[in-house]
């Protein structure tokens, strides 16, 4: 809601992202506390406190704060619950299911309609917040967290761990990765649509099993285990129902 006030711990992409976004919809953002500041008194006079540090210092800094019974103290971490805030009486964990790589980008990102994980048992102010910024909320109880963000890892920086190896093999051929950014996004597009097994082409999805050995001669040693691993996935697509799409590549 415009007018309501908000701090953040944590000043790197993810708490400048989120300050940014607020900001933009009407918040108040009142100085942000970094490493080293006191945070003793980071809960007075604001409606939000968000503890925007790295998973492993979320519980450690929640409890140095002073509890304020009229403020709600948030993390922004997907893998972590309600727990890691206490000893604080309303509690909203907001993990946004978007990737943050600076604050500038980030605060443009999260006004975007995008989705952020809430909790069961939440502050219900947690929900007001992705109202304002325009997002969708989804629900998550703390015993499926770890499993939730395990996905959300897989859906963002594994996907770019992959895109990597794609760039170094392309490099063999000297083709630039971005010679196969079409393909990319038209996948992207495919398993919105379609889902990931009806998406899935290639020769994995055939058993074109010559097609591949022709890749493992031809690329380098050091990438045949995450190949092999990504034929064994695509394939355990295949054995979970009818046959995917012959389409190339």
């Amino acid at each position: 809601m415009p007018g309501r006030r908000v701090r953040v711990i944590g000043e790197g992409r993810a708490g400048g992202s989120f300050a940014g976004a607020l900001a933009t919809v009407g918040w108040v953002v009142a100085p942000s506390l970094g490493r080293g500041d006191d945070v003793t008194g980071a809960a007075a006079g604001v409606d939000l406190l968000v503890i925007a540090t790295p998973d492993a210092a979320v519980a450690g800094v929640a409890a140095a704060v002073a509890p304020d019974p009229t403020t709600v103290v948030a993390h922004l971490s997907g893998a972590l619950g309600l727990d890691a805030l206490e000893p604080h009486l309303r509690r909203a964990p907001v993990h946004p299911l978007v990737s943050l790589p600076d604050a500038e980008r980030g605060a443009r990102r999260l006004t975007t309609g995008v989705t952020f994980a809430l909790a069961e048992g939440g502050d219900p102010l947690g929900v007001e917040v992705v109202a304002d910024l325009g997002g969708r909320a989804l629900t998550v109880a703390d015993a499926d967290r770890a499993a939730y963000h395990a996905a959300a890892c897989i859906a963002s920086n594994h996907l770019v761990a992959l895109l990597g190896q794609a760039e170094r093999v392309a490099a063999l051929a000297g083709v630039p990765l971005d010679a196969y950014f079409d393909l990319i996004r038209g996948t992207i597009d495919n398993v919105e649509a379609l889902g990931p097994r009806a998406a899935l082409t290639g020769p994995a999805a055939r058993g074109d099993w010559e097609t591949i050995d022709r890749h493992l001669t031809a690329i380098a040693t050091g990438e045949h285990d995450t190949y092999r691993a990504m034929v064994a996935a695509a394939r355990r697509l295949v054995d979970a129902g009818p046959p995917p799409n012959e389409g190339a590549p």
